[in-house]
């Protein structure tokens, strides 16, 4: 599965080492799954999902001989692990949230001190970055053994730890409050999501900055591919219902159904794993019901050259997330590719599209209004090309991983010059 924030990290500690900064990005749990160049290759990883496991199930595992917890940390194993699944399921793992959440209080403290004596036989850092905030467990110990300051993503985290199970969901949330007010700033992709985690975090104002989130864009300025001799709505997103797929699979119905969008097709791709197939599935015979299978077309696990050039062929393209998305770095790559994008007014959205003016809202949730904004555009074709180039021209100057590096510096900057020592 390639991960949003994986790729994120990765694009963010990249574009930091091109600056000419030193910057370490240490994987967690798996091996990281990329589309680009790998910027932990060769770094161990830490808190193995498997041991991690293993330790919240049974106290012996905490105690395990160092050559069985490195076995279970081999990264073969963990590849091989990591394909059964697309991610962890949030009602699967309460008891296993809450011992991270804790930290060195928790089942996996030994991981914790692993992490914590491997960097420091590194040069000490002037500041670490964690990835979100599920991961705050680590900072006080983080802190009291290396003397530095401690920034805490936020990259919504909101929706898996409300769909923990009901025994474990307030406690979850009640420790993550707890436990964040001892990083020395949070920062959040996106001013609707700083709001409301403040909100839920009971968070100072002032201790929240608001990066927007950035992306690699090599690949993105090729030659302009030939138009699509039909018009192509597009999808690119994990498939499966939270990124609202299936609401885009009954707007496309809607649309030929109503034969103003004469060729339409409809194009999904993204990240699609075993445990999605079956609502995959379910869409296929759909789309067979209303005999529509030839109009449809889909493509999983693209690479990243055959990402972008799926992603120019478009017309339109939308990913109408059904969630409260904190920020939806697919917008991004669709507008860097020069597509307008369709979006539901809801959450980091408006934000996004105000931000590029690169594409259009409509009410979340329903596939009536998806297909009236997606038509309107595809009755408009030059009013739909200048907002794929003004979305462009934005991505470019404002969302690319080197403004998101300056940016992430500035607020590095800003505790490192606040913190004694």
């Amino acid at each position: 599965m390639y991960c949003g924030n994986c790729l994120r990290d990765n694009a963010l500690v990249a574009a930091l080492n091109r600056l000419g900064h030193s910057a370490l990005l240490a994987p967690l749990y798996l091996p990281l799954t990329l589309d680009e160049p790998d910027s932990s290759a060769g770094m161990p990883i830490f808190f193995s999902g498997l041991n991690v496991y293993l330790q919240q199930k049974a106290a012996v595992f905490r105690a395990a001989p160092r050559w069985l917890n490195r076995l279970t940390a081999a990264p073969a194993l963990l590849r091989w692990l990591g394909r059964l699944a697309a991610k962890t399921r949030p009602e699967q793992v309460g008891e296993l949230t809450l011992s991270m959440l804790r930290g060195e209080e928790g089942n996996q403290a030994r991981e914790l001190e692993e992490l914590i004596g491997w960097l420091k036989a590194q040069p000490k850092p002037d500041v670490i970055c964690l990835s979100n905030c599920l991961l705050i467990g680590m900072c006080r110990r983080l802190k009291a053994e290396l003397g530095v300051p401690v920034v805490c993503m936020l990259q919504g985290e909101d929706s898996f730890l409300d769909a923990l199970p009901a025994a474990h969901r307030a406690q979850a949330w009640s420790t993550l409050a707890e436990r964040v007010q001892e990083a020395n700033l949070c920062v959040a992709p996106s001013r609707y999501f700083a709001a409301r985690m403040s909100e839920r975090l009971r968070l100072a104002p002032e201790r929240v900055r608001v990066v927007y989130n950035g992306i690699n864009l090599d690949g993105y300025d090729g030659p302009v591919l030939k138009p699509q001799p039909s018009p192509v709505l597009g999808y690119f997103a994990r498939m499966c219902p939270e990124k609202g797929l299936d609401t885009l699979v009954e707007a496309f119905i809607l649309l030929k159904r109503r034969g103003k969008a004469a060729g339409l097709k409809l194009w999904v791709g993204g990240s699609l794993s075993p445990g999605d197939q079956p609502f995959v599935n379910a869409l296929r015979d759909r789309l067979q019901a209303e005999r529509l299978p030839d109009a449809v077309e889909f493509h999983p696990n693209l690479e990243r050259a055959d990402k972008i050039a799926f992603l120019r062929s478009l017309t339109v393209f939308s990913a109408p997330a059904r969630y409260g998305e904190a920020f939806g770095l697919y917008v991004l790559e669709a507008l860097a590719a020069g597509v307008p994008v369709v979006q539901p007014r809801q959450a980091a959205f408006p934000e996004l599209i105000a931000a590029t003016g690169g594409g259009v809202l409509c009410e979340p949730g329903s596939p009536q209004a998806l297909a009236e904004a997606v038509e309107s555009l595809l009755a408009k074709p030059a009013w739909a090309k200048s907002l794929g180039e003004a979305g462009r021209a934005a991505v470019h100057e404002k969302f690319s991983a080197g403004a998101m590096a300056q940016a992430m510096l500035r607020v590095f900057a800003e505790i490192v010059s606040c913190t004694p020592g």
